[in-house]
C-alpha cells in the first residue's frame, strides 16, 4: 500500500474533482478518494465520472455495487484510467444506496461481500480496499466485526478502513454519522488480530492531534467532514503527519494565499466552461473561526452563481475577510493562523 497515513474520506456530493484538487494544493501527500461512484454510472453513464487531474495522485476510486461482474468491470475501467487504489463501499447506510443493495447492506450478506471483493481483486493489479463499519443493525459486537474483517481479508483485500461505529439502516445518513456510539478500541483490536492487514480508522476525527494519536495504533486515519468544514487544517499535515521538514524561515501560508494559489486552476476551468460555483462552493470553510468569515461566506453565496462570475468574486470576498476586525485588528488574510 502507498504511504497513506492520512486520507480524505469519500463523501457523497462533496469529494468531487474540484475539492480533491483544492485539498491537494494544501497537502502533497494526503491520500484522496473520490465520492462513491456506482458501477452503473461508470459502465453505462453518459458522463465521465472518472475524470481527475494528474496532480491528484495518490487517489483511490470508491465503487458502489453488489454485482461481482459489474464491480470487476468497473474496477478494471478505473484501474485503466490510472487510479492508484480501488475501494469498495460496504458501509454507506443511505436509502438510495440501500435501494441498490450495496453499501452497508453488504454487511448483511458476507458471502456476497466475499465474492465482490474477490472479483475486484482478480480484475486489477492495484491495491483493493474495503471501507465499512463495525456492524449493521442487529449485527454488531466485536465478534461480528472480526468475522466481517476476516471475510474481507480471506477474499484477498489489501486493506480495510473501518468507520468506528455501527450502521443503522432505518435512520438518516446524518444520524448515522452522529448517533451510533464510536468504538475506536474495536478498530485497534482488529489491527492487533490482523497484524498483516492494512487497517485504517474513520469517524469524528477532528484535528491533526487526534490523527497523530490514532496513528500510533493503526495504519491510516481518514478524515472527512472536519477537512471540509476547515480545509486549512491540512496546511500543517505534510509536516506533522508525513514528516516533511520546513525550509529555514518557512512558515504556514495564510488562508488567503492558499485560495489564491488556486487561481490558475480556476481560470483554466472557467475557460473550459465550468461555472465558478462548482469550484468555490468548497472554499466556504477556509476562514472557519476567523473574524469576518461570515462576510466571506455570504459574498461567495450571493455572487458565485452569477453569469460571468470569475476570479474577481473571490478577490472581493477575500477583501472582506482581510479587513482588520473590530475586536483586535488582526488580519487573518495576511497573517497565518495555525490550526
Amino acid at each position: 500500500m502507498p504511504d497513506a497515513r492520512l486520507s480524505l474520506a469519500p463523501m457523497l456530493d462533496l469529494t468531487d474533482r474540484h475539492l480533491r484538487y483544492f485539498l491537494r494544493t494544501l497537502s502533497r501527500h494526503l491520500y484522496l478518494y473520490t465520492e462513491m461512484i456506482s458501477t452503473g454510472a461508470i459502465i453505462y453513464g453518459s458522463r465521465d465520472y472518472l475524470r481527475f487531474d494528474g496532480k491528484e495522485h495518490p487517489i483511490a476510486l470508491q465503487l458502489g455495487g453488489s454485482d461481482r461482474h459489474d464491480m470487476a468491470k468497473a474496477a478494471a475501467i478505473g484501474a485503466a484510467r490510472g487510479y492508484d487504489e480501488i475501494n469498495i463501499n460496504a458501509g454507506c447506510p443511505s436509502s438510495r444506496v440501500q435501494a441498490g443493495t450495496f453499501g452497508a447492506v453488504l454487511m448483511k450478506n458476507l458471502p456476497l461481500l466475499y465474492d465482490v471483493v474477490r472479483a475486484v481483486k482478480d480484475a486489477v493489479t492495484v491495491p483493493v480496499t474495503v471501507k465499512t463499519r463495525l456492524g449493521v443493525d442487529e449485527l454488531q459486537g466485536y465478534d461480528f466485526t472480526r468475522e466481517l474483517v476476516k471475510t474481507i481479508y480471506d477474499a484477498g483485500a489489501d486493506g480495510v478502513i473501518l468507520h468506528a461505529r455501527n450502521a443503522c439502516l432505518n435512520v438518516s445518513p446524518k444520524d448515522n454519522r452522529e448517533k451510533p456510539p464510536l468504538d475506536y478500541d474495536a478498530v485497534y483490536r482488529i489491527k492487533q488480530d490482523f497484524p498483516d492487514m492494512f487497517v485504517g480508522i474513520n469517524g469524528n476525527i477532528m484535528d491533526l492531534s487526534a490523527a497523530e494519536a490514532h496513528l500510533k495504533r493503526v495504519d491510516r486515519v481518514m478524515m472527512g467532514r472536519a477537512l471540509y468544514r476547515d480545509p486549512y487544517i491540512l496546511e500543517e499535515a505534510d509536516f506533522r503527519i508525513f514528516g516533511e521538514s520546513r525550509s529555514p524561515g518557512q512558515g504556514p501560508r495564510s488562508r488567503a494565499e492558499v485560495i489564491r494559489a488556486m487561481y490558475p486552476y480556476i481560470e483554466h476551468e472557467l475557460a473550459a466552461g465550468e461555472p465558478l460555483k462548482h469550484i468555490v462552493r468548497h472554499f466556504t470553510g477556509m476562514f472557519q473561526s476567523c473574524p469576518n468569515a461570515r462576510k466571506f461566506r455570504q459574498y461567495l453565496s450571493l455572487h458565485q452563481h452569477l453569469p460571468g462570475a470569475g476570479i474577481e468574486v473571490l478577490e472581493e470576498a477575500l477583501r472582506l475577510v482581510e479587513e482588520p476586525s473590530l475586536s483586535g485588528g488582526e488580519n487573518f488574510g495576511q497573517e497565518a493562523v495555525t490550526p
